[in-house]
């Protein structure tokens, strides 16, 4: 078995080289930024979404807490077969 294989050195050198990070003239280490960038599908749902806490959203909540409280909220079943095959159509 060999040990000191005549290019072992260089490939020993070549892993110290990349195992450096970029320094500035001040001598800190170059950071990136972080970014976040929202795409424009999701800022036209942003502009669909109304305010929570608007005075008309707050009592149609109201009214649909006390129906379903009071066990009279009813959904028909069309409009939820409706919503699962567009969801499904989507993907």
């Amino acid at each position: 078995m060999r040990i000191h294989e005549p290019n072992r050195t260089g490939m020993i050198q070549a892993y110290n080289k990349t195992g450096t990070a970029p320094v500035k003239k001040n001598g800190k280490l170059a950071m990136g930024k972080d970014e976040v960038k929202i795409s424009t599908e999701a800022m036209e749902m942003l502009k669909q979404v109304e305010d929570p806490n608007a005075p008309a959203r707050r009592e149609k909540v109201e009214q649909l807490r006390k129906k379903v409280e009071e066990g009279t909220y009813h959904v028909p079943s069309e409009k939820i077969a409706d919503k699962f095959l567009s969801f499904w159509k989507k993907l």
